[in-house]
């Protein structure tokens, strides 16, 4: 299925922002701005797959 959609792979992007680096950012200055960004960059990366999956006409 990925090879034939390899721009769902834009919704892993909010996967790997909340739940894999956020060990890694686990600082209490840093982890506020770290879920702030995580939280707007995640419509952004679902809105990229989207468009191009409704370009791609599936």
């Amino acid at each position: 299925m990925i090879r034939r959609r390899p721009h769902l792979l834009w919704l892993l992007v909010p996967y790997a922002l909340f739940v894999v680096a956020l060990p890694f950012v686990n600082q209490v200055p840093l982890l506020l701005l770290w879920l702030l960004g995580a939280t707007v960059l995640t419509p952004c990366a679902v809105a990229l797959a989207w468009r191009k999956d409704r370009r791609s006409g599936r």
